[in-house]
């Protein structure tokens, strides 16, 4: 059955064309409002309650003197559709009204609402009078959590004082950003279920067993962003001549460990053992989901290392094994293969109570001879998922100024932001200047250890501040090593409620952007590259971010089936290039300084969507 005929109203109304009918002056109908991002249509409100008590606002708009007489006039869209990517389809048309509140002004927008099985779209008509342009937007189905049907529904209007009890009729969807949209429908025309399960249908493809748009996406580019990033290339590109690393293929079928990648970079001392592949065996028992220490980066004028891995597995009881033996073993090996290095400085990204809680489950921490641990009391993702709905609710659908630094501050969204950053700090501070070798991990080693990680090798690797350079930073530390982007984003999933969504991919750019704002010569790309990763994060449209690790991508065929965000960021590459950035620039003095990056708030991009944006240099941490 063609989804065409699925989502058709009924046999009396024409699928590709719904227009709004039945509007005259008794009709009772209103347009709520949320902010800009609202379609509406709704019912049962007296006329004169919004044309004769908010008539005088109405005419300030910059929209024009509009009443709801004018919804009759509303003519079938005439002009062709050719916004289209190659591959989308559309699936639905509607002539709605839109309606948006600026400040204390109100503004009603006629004009077409489409969903095709990327985006939902809503186009403005303007009229011949107006010399205005067109109010367009776009919202990524990827980027949708939730829909709801909604029903009563209470809504201030007319005077100050006057609430009116009103019957909405529609569909309300709450988006990964800070969004959250209404479309109030007209009950009589019966076509909520046809938009519901349109959305429905498109917005969550795993839970209706459809694939991704993605694999639909047919657009061609010059370069293919699949081979941006090849793990001996890179490995080659750090270490020079430096041979205290090299390569196992211990991992090529994933059957060592299926969330790392199937090229490892261990010390060159594992080889010396009598069988290789049976000591990282062995030392593989004692760590959580079997994600030993491995190389993520090296200073080959120094041979330190930035190592990353999961958390032991020491026993609620601390209990001593040969494989243990072999772990520590291997801890020594880390140790000598950097001549420089005195001892191994292990960060553990936990809390310390959270560490010591995960020994009742045979989790844990180190404790050895050779090693100094620190905890950097950095919250799991329950804590940050809880955080990021506080930050939503702070910003839209709009800002209290009077307020807002401390709304912010009971977020503790800069907070959990800091001790990322210090992390990073600490870990590059050691390896700059002590010449020791640094190994990081968390619980699982796939969400802290991955923000620490990557943020170190951004302060000290030059390459990495780059547009290319960046882009596989993100491709090595983030796709390649496990990060659970299908948990985490909920990609294709209808489960808005998940314990396991969290935003700590978005944590990360945002520590990226604190490190801009601080340094922006030293940085290739510009601001706009960041949100644009945000928002492919979302979208579905590129393979990159979709499931949870390396050997799920290459089961799936992701590579031949999709296209990498990177060869369209490529392609538009002047758009990403930060006019100021200086090659020969450095972040050595801010890292021999141990000076501190005091995190802003990053208005331009979690206020898009809001009202009264605040100043940035209003609300720092």
């Amino acid at each position: 059955m063609q989804h065409k005929n699925r989502f058709s109203y009924n046999q009396a109304v024409n699928y590709s064309s719904i227009e709004i009918s039945g509007l005259t002056e008794n009709s009772k109908d209103i347009v709520d409002n949320h902010n800009g991002q609202f379609i509406v249509i709704g019912k049962d409100v007296h006329k004169s309650s919004l044309s004769e008590k908010r008539g005088s606002e109405l005419h300030e708009s910059s929209r024009g003197p509009y009443t709801f007489r004018d919804l009759e006039s509303l003519p079938p869209r005439r002009h062709a559709i050719t916004w289209l990517l190659p591959g989308e389809e559309l699936h639905l048309e509607l002539n709605v009204i839109y309606h948006k509140q600026q400040d204390k002004r109100e503004e009603l927008c006629m004009g077409y609402l489409y969903v095709t099985d990327y985006r939902l779209r809503f186009e403005e008509r303007i009229p011949e009078w107006m010399s205005s342009e067109p109010l367009i937007f776009d919202v990524v189905l990827g980027c949708i959590s939730k829909i709801e049907k909604i029903g009563y529904y209470n809504v201030r209007g007319g005077s100050k004082n006057s609430n009116l009890r009103i019957q909405p009729y529609g569909i309300s969807i709450n988006c990964k950003d800070v969004r959250k949209v209404r479309f109030f429908l007209k009950r009589e025309l019966r076509n909520r279920r046809a938009l519901f399960d349109c959305l429905k249908f498109y917005s969550f493809p795993n839970t209706n067993r459809q694939p991704f748009f993605a694999k639909k996406y047919k657009e061609k580019f010059q370069f293919d962003g699949w081979l941006l990033f090849d793990a001996n290339s890179e490995f080659i590109r750090q270490k020079k001549s430096n041979d205290s690393w090299r390569p196992t293929l211990i991992n090529k079928d994933y059957d060592f460990t299926g969330t790392y990648p199937s090229l490892l970079f261990v010390p060159s001392e594992v080889f010396k053992t009598k069988s290789p592949d049976d000591f990282l065996r062995s030392v593989s028992k004692f760590r959580s989901k079997k994600r030993i220490p491995v190389l993520s980066w090296i200073d080959f004028r120094t041979s330190a290392a930035l190592v990353r891995s999961s958390q032991p597995l020491v026993g609620a009881l601390s209990r001593k094994s040969a494989s243990d033996e072999e772990l520590v073993g291997y801890l020594d090996m880390i140790v000598s293969v950097n001549p420089n290095s005195k001892y191994l400085l292990i960060l553990d990204a936990r809390p310390s109570i959270n560490a010591k809680a995960n020994r009742a489950n045979g989790g844990g921490y180190e404790n050895y001879s050779n090693c100094q641990l620190k905890f950097m009391d950095i919250q799991n993702i329950h804590v940050v998922r809880e955080s990021l709905k506080k930050l939503k609710d702070a910003c839209f659908p709009r800002i209290r100024q009077k307020r807002f630094q401390q709304t912010l501050e009971d977020t503790k969204w800069l907070a959990h932001l800091q001790t990322i950053l210090d992390a990073a700090a600490l870990a590059a501070r050691e390896i700059y200047l002590h010449k020791n070798s640094v190994l990081v991990h968390c619980s699982d080693g796939w969400d802290r250890t991955a923000q620490i990680t990557s943020l170190t090798m951004l302060q000290l690797d030059p390459y990495y501040r780059t547009i290319e350079g960046f882009s596989v930073l993100i491709e090595k530390e983030w796709c390649s090593f496990g990060h659970k982007f299908a948990h985490r984003i909920g990609h294709g999933q209808d489960k808005p409620e998940d314990k396991e969504r969290s935003p700590i991919f978005v944590q990360f750019i945002d520590c990226v952007w604190q490190l801009y704002n601080q340094f922006t010569s030293a940085f290739e790309f510009n601001v706009r590259f960041l949100k644009t990763i945000l928002d492919e994060l979302y979208s579905c449209r590129f393979g990159t971010f979709l499931y949870n690790c390396e050997r799920e991508r290459s089961e799936l065929q992701v590579k031949e089936n999709t296209t990498s965000v990177w060869s369209f960021i490529l392609e538009n590459r002047e758009s990403y290039v930060n006019d100021k950035y200086d090659p020969e620039a450095t972040l050595g003095d801010f890292i021999r300084q141990k000076a501190k990056v005091y995190p802003r708030f990053w208005t331009d991009y979690y206020c898009r969507y809001s009202q009264l944006v605040p100043k940035e240099d209003e609300v720092t941490y």
